[in-house]
């Protein structure tokens, strides 16, 4: 059967939507063999820790300095409470949101299921904003940050000093031109950099910890100056809590560690349905990586706090924002010390790596399937683009400076893992594990305080968050509202009954009634059919096959759809659908009897009563409403050979 010709495209169209895993716009009614796609076999655990540590891991370059400003010589007492969070609550919850959503949904996707309809759509765009915020931001941040370091090397101060915008726009370019190049290749920079970021910090941190020991007088000072401001234990552990919230950029690799899950590589026995070798190396992942990041951040606390004057920690002091590259330039000369400048720039300039990875693998599972998202979201390179082009005007908006974007990248932060400590305490409750459900739920309350403080503290971070809800859900309407009349049903199918009422009626002409359902009596259908031959001019011997939608889910855009047939009444053939959308359920259903028999369709409706506008809300919204001529129109779109398209009959 002839199909309808497109041209081919253009390499570079060809070249940004290799990948696209995607259903063509408009239908292919009879799709032309594709080369099979590649397994992707994944990576090593390792070496996927490494994309997310490039995130996580880089954090050092600030978070010494970010713990001294917040808590003074309490910096290694709230470092330990940040430490505690990390490894029984942190890590506890994504360790079972590895369990339960094995694909990179992420928290997401488990709360997702709670929320049907409307209401479950716009809590995931939500939580998406949230993630866009905390995804974006580590992009515009770390690349700011690794700026800073590069404008304040006392080698290049002079040359660099005010460029430090230009600096962090060329740092997202580059960053996204790896992107474009390809995923692999992401993955094999980061094992490098944080290889030796990490080798460097070693050095750091043990020439820290030998000037500590040798000089005594470090640690008996600084215990005194703690008692004397602070009095006894318990007072230091209070303070420490009510401080904590401002470290909790700490805790920023762990949503990163569930997004980039898919790249895991799993065991030869591994299935979709069930990846264990994946969840196992993910888990594997994140306790790995939560522990050499608290490891870290409790010894590079003790060595700031004791080795660095605090006034060298205050705005424009030369350990602020660099605590650890101030003690490598003090203690390890000024070679060493660029050297490390060098290596903390490039793994915060690559820290935005995981970030646009757990975007590229988050935003295409869900935009695209609500129909808030071109089809070409599916595609990365594209979207590379796009998030580029976001960093680039963030990057604007702020200037490019750190402590600005500080309050917004904790929120987001915080509200995606008081989120996910939501999500796998219901998942606990559900599964009937009550120990679980108890120690979840205190980690929940623990991390709920910590966002609600945060948002006291710092409430830029929930409007600059707001900001990113508020883009994601009109981008996403206007999207939804643009593909309204697109044929998005994936797959046909006819059970046996509904093949018999097909090939039957194409031996004449194919004639068919969209009915709205009522009370599906004798008396429905029969005077159905008198309106219909009446309205139409239809001769008495012409039969006809009832169609009748029921409508789900309308806020679903996309699905398969199955055709069912029975016989009601001993005399009238029905065709019954589920779908959420009747036009769209009624041209996809046309269009598929179209291509199996090779004949031209008729279908009938009736006019719907009511204001046009007000129908096409209706039908934007739930799925019904002005069904006839918005079945032309899919028909239209869907088919733009007039002699080929269904005949559509309204009377």
């Amino acid at each position: 059967m002839a199909t309808t010709e497109h041209p081919p495209p253009s390499r570079l169209r060809a070249w940004m939507l290799e990948g696209l895993s995607d259903m063509g716009k408009g239908r292919q009614p009879a799709p032309r063999p594709a080369e099979p796609e590649p397994v992707h076999k994944g990576q090593r655990w390792w070496r996927v820790m490494c994309l997310t540590g490039v995130d996580y891991f880089s954090t050092l370059g600030y978070q010494p300095g970010i713990a001294a400003l917040a808590a003074g010589l309490l910096s290694p007492v709230a470092t330990i409470v940040l430490i505690v969070v990390t490894l029984a609550g942190a890590l506890p919850v994504y360790r079972r949101v590895a369990e339960e959503s094995p694909h990179g949904e992420g928290s997401i996707a488990m709360l997702e299921r709670l929320l049907t309809f409307w209401k479950g759509k716009l809590f995931v765009l939500t939580l998406l904003g949230f993630a866009a915020t905390d995804f974006l931001i580590t992009i515009t941040l770390s690349a700011a940050d690794a700026s800073t370091h590069l404008v304040e090397n006392p080698h290049l101060t002079d040359a660099l000093h005010d460029r430090q915008v230009l600096i962090t726009l060329v740092l997202i370019a580059l960053l996204g031109a790896v992107f474009l190049k390809g995923f692999l290749e992401a993955i094999g920079v980061a094992v490098t950099l944080v290889g030796l970021y990490l080798a460097l910090n070693v050095v750091v941190v043990v020439t820290g910890l030998w000037h500590v020991a040798t000089e005594g007088h470090v640690i008996s000072d600084w215990s005194t100056a703690l008692t004397a401001e602070h009095g006894n234990v318990f007072a230091m552990v209070g303070v420490a809590l009510l401080v904590f919230p401002k470290l909790a950029l700490g805790l920023s690799g762990f949503e990163t560690g569930v997004a980039v899950m898919p790249h895991v590589k799993g065991d030869p026995s591994d299935t979709e349905e069930n990846p264990e070798g994946r969840i196992r190396g993910t888990k594997k992942l994140l306790t790995t990586a939560a522990l050499i990041m608290s490891v870290f951040l409790i010894a590079t606390s003790f060595i700031t706090t004791l080795l660095i004057p605090e006034k060298e920690f205050q705005s424009g002091g030369e350990a602020n924002g660099r605590a650890l590259a101030y003690l490598a330039h003090e203690y390890l000369g000024s070679t060493f010390g660029t050297v490390y400048d060098a290596s903390t720039i490039a793994i915060l300039w690559f820290a935005g790596a995981s970030a646009m990875a757990g975007l590229l693998n988050l935003m295409p599972r869900y935009l695209p399937r609500y129909g808030m998202a071109p089809h070409w979201a599916r595609a990365v390179r594209p979207m590379v683009i796009v998030f580029t082009l976001v960093g680039f005007l963030v990057t604007w908006i702020f200037d490019a400076d750190v402590d600005a974007q500080g309050g917004a990248y904790a929120t987001g932060v915080l509200v995606l893992i008081s989120s996910a400590a939501i999500a796998v305490t219901i998942a606990a409750r559900k599964a009937g594990q009550r120990n679980w459900t108890v120690a979840f739920a205190v980690i929940s309350a623990v991390f709920l305080y910590v966002t609600v403080a945060n948002v006291i503290e710092r409430p830029d971070g929930v409007k600059i968050g707001a900001c990113f809800i508020a883009g994601i859900i009109l981008v996403s309407l206007l999207s939804r509202l643009a593909r309204a009349f697109e044929l998005r049903v994936t797959s046909v199918t006819l059970d046996g009954m509904a093949q018999r009422f097909v090939r039957d009626i194409a031996s004449r002409r194919i004639r068919f009634i969209a009915n709205e359902p009522d009370n599906r009596d004798i008396t429905e259908y029969r005077e159905k059919i008198e309106q219909i031959r009446a309205d139409n001019d239809v001769p008495a011997q012409e039969d006809f096959v009832f169609v009748e939608v029921t409508v789900l889910d309308p806020s679903e855009f996309e699905a398969g759809l199955t055709v069912r047939g029975e016989v009601l009444h001993g005399r009238y053939r029905v065709l019954t659908l589920e779908s959420s959308s009747v036009p769209n359920a009624l041209a996809a259903l046309v269009l598929h009897v179209r291509d199996t028999t090779g004949c031209i369709p008729h279908i009938y409706f009736e006019w719907t009563e009511g204001n046009p506008f007000t129908n096409f809300l209706r039908f934007f919204l739930f799925g019904q409403g002005e069904v006839a001529p918005v079945t032309r129109e899919v028909l239209r779109e869907a088919e733009p050979d007039r002699a080929r398209r269904p005949r559509v009959h309204v009377g």
